[in-house]
């Protein structure tokens, strides 16, 4: 079966002495891509994953995703936002790149491999914003800083506005209550993301309660890059391949549930733990 065409090319930068290769693909995704096409490219961002260190950038055409609360409206969207989780993958862009959406993406599978990330201004007559930053070769460990929400600089009253505008008898009706909720979700995450500035601190205890479930999460995720090695191999069936895939990805939604009952559970006794 022949595979659909994508936007992309994908090149591989030879590493020092040491070092390991860096493979570093650019896309571009077309507003009406259609799901064959969305398929074929998540099959590529799959098994370049599986590299040491993945650096992918391009323009994704994804204006309905809010990176904060990892959520979308649209399919595809959602659809998109899951190839990035079963792949691990991380999305380092913070600011619109275009007239108040973040199209253009930076994805790494490395935490520290990218940094020093700037929005540069627009080129020529594109109406892109340029984005500028590093690979560094030998990925930093990176101290953890939470990003919480500054709400001392917050504007209620714009909050209040942008979600009572909103016809909502419309926007849900005829939905059910899972989409109901995570259009309701979107909608005030988006507000949110407008209104209440964060701010940055560390925390040792943030970091602790997440370990172990992090380690867990990493064990399934080896468990199934081998899986899908001895897949293409034609040492491991693809039943069982399928499986691991979906004890990983379970583990995962797992692990973050789990945090966030703790988050929920603990933050009246100590509200520092955000």
């Amino acid at each position: 079966m022949d595979e659909e065409p994508t936007e992309s090319l994908w090149v591989r930068i030879k590493g020092s002495t040491g070092a390991g290769d860096i493979i570093a693909g650019v896309c571009y995704r077309p507003p009406d891509q259609g799901d064959g096409a969305d398929e074929a490219l998540y099959r590529q961002i799959g098994a370049a994953s599986h590299s040491q260190a993945l650096v992918l950038i391009g323009d994704f055409n994804h204006p309905d995703i809010c990176w904060r609360g990892n959520t979308a409206e649209h399919k595809q969207s959602r659809k998109f936002l899951e190839c990035i989780d079963d792949n691990f993958l991380l999305q380092v862009i913070e600011e619109p790149t275009r007239r108040g959406a973040m199209l253009d993406l930076v994805l790494t599978n490395k935490d520290g491999l990218v940094g020093d990330v700037k929005l540069k201004g627009s080129l020529g007559c594109s109406d892109h914003e340029m984005v500028e930053f590093r690979i560094l070769r030998a990925a930093r460990r990176a101290h953890n800083k939470l990003t919480t929400l500054d709400f001392r600089r917050a504007d209620f009253g714009l909050f209040r506005d942008l979600l009572g505008r909103l016809p909502w008898d419309k926007a849900l009706e005829g939905r059910g209550a899972q989409d109901s909720w995570l259009i309701f979700k979107g909608h005030f995450l988006q507000a949110q993301e407008r209104c209440i500035p964060t701010k940055r601190k560390s925390s040792k205890k943030h970091q602790e309660a997440c370990m172990d479930e992090q380690r867990s999460s990493w064990a399934k995720s080896n468990k199934k890059k081998e899986a899908y090695r001895g897949w293409k191999q034609g040492q491991v069936a693809w039943e069982e391949y399928r499986e691991t895939v979906q004890a990983a990805r379970e583990q995962v939604r797992k692990a973050k549930a789990l945090i966030e009952i703790s988050l929920a559970r603990d933050v009246k006794g100590n509200k520092k733990s955000f």
